[in-house]
């Protein structure tokens, strides 16, 4: 057996009193602050680009986001809430020319974009490298893109072309051109296999995908019809339009709209649904509105591009932010937690004219909108002179606010 060895003890007192002669010799003690830590926001900071963005798509499982602009470059971005906390993590800049749309796949490993110059573009997302490229896709210029499932997507182009096509082929399965313009938006139900489109031709496409064939098309409406979303469980269809007006339709009713709803705004844009009764929509103004559909009521502003018209609109993963992207060449974030949770009263009674309310901080007239205060003093000032006036939170509906088939 090795025999023990012993221990020497540590005289504390020579150590402490060590340290009491350092201090005394260095006079005061080091309070020198350490670094600041990042201030934690509400929503991720603004994102700036050279140039003008046309389109953003918010990963499936990651703070990511994909941005394509008019130069065709794409960037992808992570986010966070922490001061300076968002960081690009790669671009590309395979397009010749603008990129319009962009989608994740739903395992979040690729990145599909289209552009004008009529290719599409399948990147990796962890590396940024170009997996596969189809050219000349469309003879006219690609405007919109919608993923199906891990296998199909849909493409649309400016002439009313619509395409489906399967990976595993490589090659459309589906070509029909139905419209006289440009496709601008795409929606597919939760079966995956009624695809509606919206056209600018002022009608609303309905295609059978399983069955490979073309259903109908809706009576023309007044201008545009710029976006299509679902709406009350998959009972209702809105398509926003280039005049300001939402037309509602009945599912398995798309020839005629069952109901009309007029924003006082000078488009609808873009249009994406926060929950089955709230979609948040952008317009040719720059303001972000959130609308309840049915009863049809504007809820109030979510955010601003002050004067920009906005392009897109996109909800992250877990709901809790919209990002929007408009011709001031910024991506903005803005905080949805405020939105939905609430309940439009279906016999609220009409209201004297007054300025939408704010659902974030950051939207006019929110606790960080520098000129609150005077927007305030304003409208007192010309709420006698408008006691007359009565524009309904800035609607006019000719529903009678049900929510019946």
């Amino acid at each position: 057996m090795a025999a023990p060895t012993e221990t020497v003890p540590v005289n504390t007192d020579l150590d402490a009193n060590d340290e009491e002669r350092q201090q005394d010799e260095s006079g005061e003690l080091d309070d020198t602050p350490g670094p600041a830590e990042p201030r934690v926001r509400d929503t991720p900071m603004d994102i700036s680009f050279e140039a003008a963005v046309n389109t953003i798509a918010f990963h499936p499982s990651q703070d990511i986001l994909a941005a394509g602009d008019l130069d065709g470059d794409v960037f992808v971005y992570s986010y966070s809430c922490l001061e300076d906390g968002n960081k690009e993590l790669w671009s590309s800049g395979h397009h010749l020319k603008s990129c319009r749309d962009a989608a994740f796949s739903s395992d979040g490993q690729q990145l599909f974009t289209i552009s004008k110059d009529k290719s599409i573009h399948i990147l990796n997302v962890e590396e940024g490298k170009l997996v596969k490229r189809i050219t000349k896709a469309h003879d006219s210029a690609l405007n919109r893109l919608l993923l199906i499932d891990e296998n199909l997507f849909a493409t649309g182009d400016d002439s009313g072309m619509l395409k489906v096509w399967d990976l595993r082929r490589g090659t459309a399965f589906m070509e029909m051109k139905n419209h006289e313009e440009y496709i601008s938006d795409m929606v597919i139900d939760q079966n995956k296999k009624m695809l509606l489109t919206a056209s600018g031709d002022g009608t609303m496409g309905v295609f059978n995908i399983k069955r490979r064939r073309f259903e109908l098309l809706s009576e023309y409406q007044n201008g545009d019809l710029t976006s299509v979303a679902i709406m009350k469980r998959g009972k209702k269809v809105a398509c926003g339009s280039s005049e300001g007006t939402i037309y509602l339709f009945n599912w398995n009713g798309f020839g005629a709209t069952s109901d009309r709803f007029a924003v006082k705004a000078e488009s609808i844009d873009c249009m994406i649904p926060i929950n089955d009764n709230i979609v948040c929509t952008g317009s040719m103004d720059g303001v972000v509105r959130a609308i309840n559909i049915l009863p049809n009521r504007v809820i109030g502003t979510v955010g601003q591009h002050p004067g920009e018209p906005i392009e897109q609109l996109a909800k992250s993963r877990d709901g809790k932010f919209l990002a929007s992207c408009a011709h001031d060449q910024k991506i903005k974030f803005w905080d949805l937690s405020n939105i939905g949770s609430i309940v439009v009263d279906v016999y609220r009674k009409r209201k004297k004219n007054r300025q939408l309310p704010a659902l974030s901080k950051k939207a006019f007239g929110g606790a960080d909108d520098f000129f609150a205060d005077l927007k305030e003093d304003k409208a007192e000032s010309k709420g006698k002179e408008e006691e007359e006036e009565d524009d309904d939170d800035e609607e006019e509906s000719d529903s009678d606010d049900s929510d019946s088939d």
